[in-house]
């Protein structure tokens, strides 16, 4: 009698422990369980941790409500201004309805995917090269909600989306290169017309202050070569201008300048011509304006008429 309720307790405990295997289930953190019973969705969803079911009536489903990371796959599309690119992109979305999640739809992610890649087509035929590669927060906006619209019905909740990568076309490459090389020449081309209308205005205001003073002109010259001297040259060709002997002329004392006008001429021969001081006093005269515009009347010279041979007959 004993060994049989001895027999009987350890068959019952067997049976116990078997039945507890068979029904004690564990729910992680990051998860959340669904018990069909005979095929039906309980409305209690399991928490984390332990959990039981009724072995071979119920059916426990986890469901991760972790965010999940899904890629898009590159699409290659024509955008509006008619630009062949291949844009991918990334996914960030979570299950918020695990019921939903599971029931709603056959597999979640694929759907998300699918959802994803059709979007991105649709966003690359709206938009421009210049959105897809500059304004790129407004797309993934835009991307965000055609994505979420669905999704909504299927207990996902789109997290964020982002554009990864746009591909363009080596011809394309090209042509954007040369555009940029084109508007910084331009840009250079306006910054050293910038500075040559700023260095012509400087250099108007030197003319004229070296137009009051003429010794600035003869200073500056003298920088000028001492510069030019600076570089070990051997040669220096340096212009001599025909303003600099009037300068120097002007800048002679005038008492000088008088005693040497009305100092007269040493008699000489006739064949010798004139002296140094009437040479000057014709120059000066030439040189003058009023001589260059006056009419060179006394400059005539009446020409002896040809002599004509007599009309009679020659011997």
């Amino acid at each position: 009698m004993v060994e049989e309720l001895l027999t009987a307790a350890i068959a019952a405990g067997v049976g116990v422990a078997v039945y507890m295997g068979a029904a004690a289930r564990v729910v992680k953190q990051y998860e959340r369980g669904l018990v069909f019973r005979f095929g039906r969705l309980r409305e209690e969803v399991r928490p984390p941790g332990f959990a039981m079911i009724v072995p071979v009536i119920d059916r426990l489903h986890k469901v991760n409500m972790q965010i999940v990371t899904l890629p898009v796959p590159a699409q290659e599309g024509i955008t509006r201004d008619n630009v062949t690119v291949r844009v991918d992109a990334v996914v960030y979305f979570k299950v918020v309805d695990p019921a939903s999640a599971i029931v709603a739809v056959e597999d979640y992610r694929f759907a998300v995917s699918q959802m994803a890649q059709t979007s991105l087509r649709s966003i690359i035929g709206k938009s421009d090269l210049d959105d897809l590669l500059s304004n790129r927060e407004m797309l993934n906006q835009g991307l965000e909600l055609m994505i979420d619209s669905p999704a909504v019905g299927w207990g996902v909740q789109i997290d964020r989306v982002e554009i990864k990568d746009v591909s363009l076309p080596e011809t394309m490459k090209r042509s954007m290169a040369r555009q940029a090389e084109a508007d910084r020449e331009r840009r250079a081309r306006v910054i050293n017309a910038d500075a040559e209308l700023q260095a012509s205005h400087k250099l108007a205001e030197a003319a004229e202050v070296m137009s009051e003073q003429p010794a600035a002109l003869q200073l500056r010259l003298l920088h000028t070569i001492v510069a030019v001297a600076a570089e070990k040259n051997s040669t220096l060709v340096l212009p001599f201008p025909v303003e600099l002997l009037r300068f120097l002329e002007r800048s002679a004392p005038p008492a000088a300048a008088a005693a040497a006008r009305e100092e007269p001429a040493p008699a000489g021969p006739a064949s010798e011509g004139p002296g140094p001081a009437e040479v000057a006093d014709a120059l000066d005269a030439a040189l003058a304006p009023d001589a260059l515009d006056a009419p060179a009347d006394g400059l005539m010279l009446d020409a002896p008429a040809p002599e004509q041979a007599p009309d009679g007959p020659r011997d």
